[in-house]
């Protein structure tokens, strides 16, 4: 008899894990198996488990991270210098707590998006903001916002997130507005949020990139000097496995 007005009820407060729960398990009888403790106790634990995946889809719709990628599934096998006791380190996810940043740095097709879209998609699983961007379109989005009024709310946007991912920084030099939203960006973030830079140029040649010297001595103070690195080599992932496929 209470089976309706209790799912009405679990609705009506939108508890709708609890309320699928409910009908699971009265409809497989291991309700008359359980005591109240016991049955309310499974409730909670489908309740909880389904507004965490809730929010973390809504996390991951937000970070838009280029790939879908795990920590889990890193290959460490592959000839590319991935250091596995510093990036489990980084799985971690102390450094985001610390407000530090990391370099993952590398030639073409060696996995820096796929390890930083991991570690984004790490980030969402622990509960904090990220969000991904490549460098290129980030700094054209910038120069439209200019002419539309979008300009200073995109900027907080950008310095809100607890960990914003630039992917393919480096590619071509800034102009005189990227540099200044550049700056702009790192100083709202620094010492209260995380960056994440992926490159295929060391960080000793940024400082070309950037251009100004007094734009690239602030940028770079604000990114490198506390920044971990992950420095990869070898030869891109792809063309090896392109050859692996032909062979096979």
């Amino acid at each position: 008899m209470l089976k309706h007005p209790t799912l009405d009820q679990l609705y009506a407060l939108g508890l709708h894990g609890m309320a699928k729960a409910f009908v699971e398990i009265a409809a497989s009888g291991e309700a008359d198996s359980l005591g109240h403790h016991e049955w309310l106790g499974l409730l909670l634990d489908r309740e909880v488990s389904l507004r965490q995946d809730k929010r973390l889809a809504g996390r991951l719709r937000v970070a838009k991270l280029r790939q879908q990628a795990c920590v889990e599934d890193v290959d460490y096998r592959s000839p590319r210098g991935l250091d596995r006791v510093l990036f489990q380190k980084l799985v971690e996810g102390e450094w985001i707590g610390a407000h530090d940043n990391l370099a993952l740095i590398g030639p073409t097709g060696v996995g820096k998006s796929w390890l930083a879209s991991a570690l984004g998609h790490k980030a969402c699983r622990d509960n904090r903001s990220v969000f991904y961007q490549r460098v290129p379109r980030l700094f054209e989005e910038l120069a439209l916002a200019r002419g539309d009024g979008r300009h200073p709310r995109l900027l907080r946007n950008l310095g809100r997130a607890d960990l914003l991912i630039l992917d393919d920084w480096g590619l071509e030099p800034l102009d005189a507005a990227a540099r200044h939203d550049l700056l702009e960006i790192l100083e709202e973030r620094y010492g209260r949020r995380s960056t994440m830079i992926t490159s295929q140029l060391p960080v000793d040649r940024w400082h070309e990139i950037i251009g100004d010297p007094t734009y690239a001595d602030a940028i770079l103070d604000r990114l490198v000097h506390n920044a971990h690195r992950i420095e990869l080599d070898g030869e891109s992932m792809r063309r090896t496995r392109a050859k692996q496929s032909r062979k096979d």
